[in-house]
């Protein structure tokens, strides 16, 4: 029985020196700042709640499936392709939002483009109606605002690897 919790409460993610952590979550602060900062002096809603753990994932686990470009660029044109549609459909709809998020899920997993954050835009849709082409360009610039900051901060040093670079097993 004891094993069985065991497996509840382990930490599956490696250890790593504090700083690490400190500069990371700085980084993810800041980043998501200044969009706060941008959304402000443009008037564009960019302040969107996914992109926190996307900065999370970028700063914090660079070598993640999830925080590589193409899952990032693709999870979210995924994402806000699904919101579009179930508004279209039925714009009062949560459980039409609660399916889009489920087959957002299911494209994503299919292409293996998986960008967990962007699977709640359908409900992001739902809660805050947003104009469809605002919607795209907003998740377009932020995301390549937060992949622009992860490569110009993953080369200071301590330096990581950010994107990872194409290997073997990509391609199977």
């Amino acid at each position: 029985m004891r094993s069985h919790f065991a497996r509840y409460i382990a930490r599956h993610e490696p250890r790593k020196d504090w700083r690490v952590h400190f500069r990371s979550a700085l980084a993810a602060g800041l980043a998501v700042m200044l969009i706060g900062w941008l959304s402000v002096k443009t008037g564009l809603p960019l302040l969107l709640a996914p992109l926190g753990p996307t900065a999370m994932l970028i700063f914090g686990q660079p070598a993640s499936a999830g925080a590589q470009p193409i899952n990032i660029f693709a999870g979210y044109l995924i994402g806000t392709i699904f919101a579009v549609l179930v508004v279209w459909i039925l714009p009062d709809s949560w459980w039409l939002a609660t399916l889009g998020v489920g087959f957002a899920m299911l494209v994503m997993l299919v292409l293996r483009v998986t960008h967990p954050p962007a699977v709640a835009v359908p409900l992001l849709v739902h809660a805050t109606p947003v104009d469809p082409l605002t919607l795209f360009a907003v998740l377009f610039f932020a995301c390549t605002l937060l992949v622009g900051l992860g490569v110009v901060l993953h080369r200071l040093p301590p330096r990581q690897r950010y994107p990872l670079p194409l290997s073997d097993q990509t391609s199977r």
